[in-house]
């Protein structure tokens, strides 16, 4: 899954506008141009659209969390290097961590996606990569983790 879709679909979920976004990347140390994420906005197929980085995917998170858990006292905020990626495990951990989520809210939001997933499975997530029960998260469950939480926070919106 493309980072613009996650970051399309999580500003749909949580009703964040431009200047909101912009805001969340401020908090994490970031001065994001409205014309750059206007792009980055964009579907694949619209002219002017540019794919998303993991370093954007990753500030935007990091500043999600800042607004809504607050910044840690004497802990420097982990920017990512160019070559560096960010995985779907590791988005969905920012977005638990934002969100406050537990496992039985995770579970919940999954739930609103008709999407069924274990207690079990879900921790095998959050683990290490080199834990024997590490599990990769696939595009599939990211995309129906978002669609759970559109479900969830705008239950009126069309599809």
């Amino acid at each position: 899954m493309i980072h613009n879709d996650v970051l399309r679909r999580l500003r749909f979920a949580l009703k964040l506008n431009d200047g909101s976004a912009i805001d969340l990347f401020k908090l994490a140390n970031y001065d994001m141009e409205t014309e750059y994420l206007q792009r980055i906005m964009k579907k694949e197929e619209e002219p002017g659209f540019i794919l998303c980085r993991d370093k954007i995917i990753s500030l935007f998170l990091d500043g999600l969390i800042i607004k809504r858990r607050g910044k840690q006292e004497g802990v420097e905020l982990q920017v990512l290097k160019g070559e560096e990626r960010l995985s779907n495990n590791e988005i969905l951990r920012k977005i638990r961590i934002a969100m406050s989520y537990r496992d039985d809210d995770m579970i919940e939001v999954l739930k609103y996606a008709n999407f069924r997933f274990s207690k079990g499975e879900l921790s095998a997530l959050f683990r290490k990569p080199d834990h024997r029960s590490y599990k990769a998260c696939g595009d599939q469950l990211l995309r129906n983790f978002l669609q759970g939480m559109v479900k969830k926070y705008r239950p009126d919106a069309k599809k």
